[in-house]
């Protein structure tokens, strides 16, 4: 039986239920994908970008704690996590999305 996403170090159940929503159902299936693979996932779905989450992602596929992650190495999973979210495609706001931004609730895209 595959394990849960939430088996991995640092992720919870609802960082389990962020990949789930991407199709990312097992622990084995993001182990397979990789931290930038399977992040990149989640924020075409929908997902708000966060860099605590990214590296803490990173780290927990390393059997890490999250907060081990300091200096040129927090740095360079910066500059990482800024890549991916620059190329990502979002899928199209929903209505009330749509709705927001024009209420200025919400940044555009």
């Amino acid at each position: 039986m595959a394990k849960p996403v939430s088996s991995i170090r640092n992720l919870g159940p609802a960082v389990e239920a962020m990949f789930v929503r991407a199709g990312i159902t097992s622990a084995e299936q993001l182990r397979n994908l990789g931290a930038d693979a399977a992040y990149k996932l989640v924020l075409e779905n929908g997902t708000r970008p966060h860099f605590i989450g990214y590296y803490a992602l990173v780290m927990g596929l390393q059997g890490r704690p999250w907060n081990d992650c300091q200096g040129a190495e927090k740095a360079a999973l910066r500059e990482k996590f800024d890549a991916i979210k620059a190329g990502t495609t979002k899928k199209d706001r929903s209505e009330i999305e749509a709705a927001l931004n024009l209420l200025g609730v919400i940044a555009p895209d």
